[in-house]
């Protein structure tokens, strides 16, 4: 969740820009072996920023639904944000947890106890310099003001679920996580750092430490599939969807996911993707559309976020018209593999 403007980054953390200790691991862990329901997949799902759009949860699950063979459908975090109501907050974790999920920084700090005045509470955004401070603040306060809408067992339930797993399709091992191969909150697999040559270098070591060829990810909310070179000539890719339950390009009011298969994709769903070969043969990896009925779900934001409100301040923008971004910014790959396309459908 962030902001495109700019802002000069302070000595000293404060909430919602430092990143816990706890919310920190190795990309060793990732060399650990999938667990049975994650092994063999010829189609994953990988929802990460719904953000309480419940009109989205239910468009996922029903493309999920058309899906064959051996699959599963993974949310890897905030998959809470706008769903302040709690009768939406029930539905949407209700749904969810049906499923395989991770925690985002979101779910993290809802479950974390809160000591002393609960507005102080950090949104755990982590947020990087060039987001601003008033964004920053009204990110605590959405925090603040969804723990509201949950009840011990919701938070106790959301305390439980992991920061990361691994998952093979095809032969393909990845990675999924919220943020990037450090952290929960990591901004590593973000689009703005990794036009960074130096940054990918970084990526690089992450992947030889890891043992996977890809990772899924999410948390930084503008979407970008990565490709990166290795020494010794194998691919690796970073999976970047963006937000599932907001528009991601401008003039397109589709959320996006990330789908793993061993058979191309449905007709019309695709926004952009690359084709990977692993043990087995050929894998796609593609962005596909959620669409929602943009009138319903601007209906239910406003409903729960009217003007005036922290999260209309930072998001009804977005909501209405798309972030300033294009397919064509978010695929990017390796020089030496031009099979990766883009499609606008």
């Amino acid at each position: 969740m962030h902001s495109p403007e700019p802002h000069a980054a302070a000595d000293d953390p404060a909430p919602g820009r430092s990143c816990p200790l706890h919310y920190r691991y190795a990309p060793e862990v990732f060399r650990a072996p999938p667990p049975a329901a994650l092994q063999g997949l010829e189609v994953l799902y990988v929802v990460g920023g719904l953000y309480g759009n419940l009109q989205a949860l239910q468009r996922v699950l029903a493309m999920f639904e058309a899906e064959r063979g051996r699959k599963r459908l993974v949310f890897n975090g905030d998959f809470h944000w706008f769903d302040a109501d709690p009768a939406v907050f029930a539905a949407v974790q209700q749904g969810v947890l049906a499923h395989t999920a991770l925690r985002g920084n979101v779910e993290t700090e809802l479950a974390a106890e809160v000591s002393g005045d609960e507005e102080d509470a950090g949104c755990g955004c982590a947020y990087p310099d060039w987001v601003g401070d008033e964004v920053v603040s009204r990110s605590n306060r959405i925090l603040a003001t969804l723990r509201r809408a949950t009840t011990a067992a919701q938070r106790a339930e959301l305390a439980a679920l992991p920061m990361w797993q691994r998952a093979e399709v095809g032969g393909l091992q990845l990675g999924i996580v919220h943020g990037d191969a450090c952290s929960l909150a990591g901004w590593g697999f973000a689009q703005e750092h990794l036009q960074d040559a130096a940054h990918r270098e970084t990526v690089r070591g992450w992947f030889a430490r890891a043992g996977v060829d890809a990772f899924a990810c999410t948390h930084t909310c503008l979407p970008v599939f990565q490709g990166l070179q290795a020494s010794d000539g194998a691919a690796h890719w970073v999976f970047n969807n963006g937000a599932t339950g907001m528009p991601n390009f401008a003039g397109d009011g589709a959320g996006l996911l990330t789908r793993v298969a061993l058979t191309p994709c449905a007709p019309g769903l695709l926004r952009f993707g690359t084709q990977l070969q692993a043990a087995t043969g050929t894998v796609y990896a593609d962005a596909l559309a959620v669409e929602t009925d943009a009138a319903a779900v601007q209906a239910e934001f406003l409903r729960q976020w009217p003007a005036g409100s922290d999260a209309h301040a930072s998001y009804f923008s977005r909501i209405q018209r798309g972030p300033g971004y294009t397919v064509a910014q978010a695929l990017r790959p390796p020089s030496a593999l031009p099979q990766a396309q883009a499609s606008v459908l």
